[in-house]
């Protein structure tokens, strides 16, 4: 069981600030946590479509999408953070 963190952007598409899943254990990296995510409903599809305005942490730690996931506790997945 993944609890998946969802910020900004990405919260307001999904209309949820997490969830709690099972992830399947093919689901082996960042990416492809996000490919399956954008399977489970039509929100998710929109939320997860474009990736290049999509950034990722794994227990605290921020990461690359193709980073490995491993057996998290925790994923966040949020659009790129600005300063002003």
């Amino acid at each position: 069981m993944i609890r998946l963190l969802y910020f900004a952007s990405v919260r307001e598409a999904l209309g949820v600030g997490e969830e709690l899943l099972d992830v399947p254990p093919e689901v082996a990296t960042v990416s492809a946590l996000v490919d399956w995510l954008a399977t489970e409903s039509p929100a998710h599809h929109a939320a997860f479509a474009d990736r290049a305005r999509l950034r990722a942490a794994i227990d605290g730690r921020f990461v690359a999408l193709d980073a490995e996931l491993g057996t998290p506790t925790e994923v966040a997945l949020f659009p790129p953070v600005t300063g002003g």
